[in-house]
Formats: structure tokens, C-alpha cells, sequence
């Protein structure tokens, strides 16, 4: 599906400057409405969880594909960004079956307590039919720079499933929070036509992480930048184009 700068333009301003989801009392609601800039400045430290009913062959390949595109979020972003199980985690990714959720968020919950009390109540009560879900949160003194991550994946889903949710809510919660209906080819898109990241998504991520903009900026101040920063992240991206970082069987 052939795309342009304009295209790119557009999309990165409804899926970067728009959110999916708000913060209405402690829950989270879907209704999309504008949003400020919001990126990573800080050391990414990425650890998975997984219930413990699990297989350790798919355990063991789900953790492969996060770290996997762990290091593809890395050279797209320029972050530092890698896999830990240390204290300093802030980026948690959980595989959990249904029948063990209540358990896996009191596991979390003991393991890093920092994590809002909201998305523990969202994983004990995210309904059955949401294959997965990402919950971010600002630096409280600056709430436009992301501090902390969870994310959710049912471990039921068939691994084509659980490697296409790997693949959306990691790179949305870099601060691509939203979807659009006219982004193609892209994941940021609820018909579902693409299960992976695009190459039109890689060069959002790289927009998204340009040093001409900044945490904080509205639509308004970001728009007239993107279409030189959407041309030098095309550009980028024809230079260092990445191999498959992901295992299916």
C-alpha cells in the first residue's frame, strides 16, 4: 500500500497527538480526544511476566519476540532501551491467562509496587474479549515524558495473536497512543489488515523521536515540523532497513 509525506503528516498527528483511551476516576475509558507530545527521555527497562500455567516452550518464545522488538524499538527510537529483570524495571509486559490474572497482579503488584494502583485494578478487570492493552504514565512533574508501562496479553490468543499485540501496544506505548481508520498500511488501525509493524509505522516511531520536536507539544506547534522531519525519517528508514526480529513456531 504506497503512502506519502502528507500521508505520514496525517497519520502521525492523529496517532501521536490524539489519545485512544482517558483516566476517568481510576478507570480507563475509550474516547478519543486531543493530547500533548508525550515520548520516553529516560533509560527503557523491559521485563515480561507470564503465568505460571503457561507452557515454558511458549513462555520462552514470547519472551524472545518482546526482546526481539525490544532491540528494534532501540535503533527506531534511539532510546536506551534493553531487557531486564532488575530492580530498574519500567517497561512490564505480562502474558496472563484468564483463570490467573487475580494471581498475576498481586505478583506484579508485590514485585513493583511503583506501578498505579489503576492498572491493577485493569488487570483484574479487563474484560475477556480484549485480546491486549497498554497502560502508560507520565513523570509526575512532567507528565508529557513517560515514566512507567504496563501492558497486558492474554496468553489464550494463538501466537500469530500474541505476537501482533507484542508488536502494537509496545510501539504505542513509546507515544503512538492512538488509532486511526486512514492509516495504512499500517497496525495503528482497528480493521486489523495489518497484524505487524509496517514500514510506515517504523518511520512514525523515528518521527515521533525527532530531537525538533518536544514532550509537551500540541498538535498546533508539532504541525508545521513534520513534513521535514517526515521526509528525513523516510529517508533514515531506506538506510537501515531491519530484518525480522520474531519467531511464530
Amino acid at each position: 500500500a504506497p503512502y506519502t509525506i502528507d500521508d505520514l503528516v496525517r497519520n502521525f498527528e492523529r496517532i501521536a497527538l490524539y489519545d485512544e483511551y482517558v483516566d476517568v476516576g481510576g478507570r480507563f475509558l475509550r474516547a478519543e480526544t486531543p493530547a500533548l507530545l508525550r515520548r520516553w527521555n529516560r533509560p527503557v527497562r523491559v521485563s515480561v511476566m507470564t503465568s505460571r500455567s503457561v507452557p515454558p516452550e511458549e513462555a520462552s518464545r514470547d519472551r524472545a519476540n518482546v526482546a526481539g522488538f525490544t532491540r528494534k524499538l532501540a535503533r527506531l527510537t534511539g532510546l536506551d532501551m534493553r531487557i531486564t529483570d532488575g530492580a530498574e524495571v519500567n517497561y512490564l509486559v505480562l502474558f496472563m491467562n484468564s483463570a490467573e490474572r487475580e494471581a498475576v497482579a498481586e505478583q506484579a503488584a508485590g514485585r513493583y509496587p511503583d506501578f498505579a494502583p489503576a492498572v491493577m485494578d485493569a488487570m483484574r478487570d479487563t474484560p475477556l474479549d480484549t485480546f491486549c492493552t497498554a497502560y502508560a504514565f507520565g513523570d509526575p512533574g512532567n507528565p508529557s515524558v513517560y515514566s512507567a508501562v504496563m501492558i497486558l496479553i492474554r496468553a489464550e490468543h494463538p501466537p500469530l495473536t500474541r505476537l501482533s499485540c507484542v508488536h502494537e501496544e509496545m510501539a504505542q506505548a513509546m507515544g503512538l497512543p492512538n488509532d486511526s481508520p486512514d492509516a495504512r498500511p499500517s497496525l495503528f488501525n482497528d480493521s486489523l489488515e495489518f497484524a505487524l509493524l509496517t514500514e510506515h509505522d517504523e518511520i512514525l516511531l523515528r518521527m515521533l523521536n525527532d530531537p525538533r520536536l518536544r514532550p509537551g507539544m500540541s498538535a498546533a506547534e508539532a504541525r508545521p515540523l513534520l513534513p521535514a522531519i517526515a521526509r528525513d525519517a523516510g529517508a533514515a528508514q531506506r538506510d537501515t532497513q531491519d530484518a525480522p526480529e520474531f519467531a511464530m513456531n
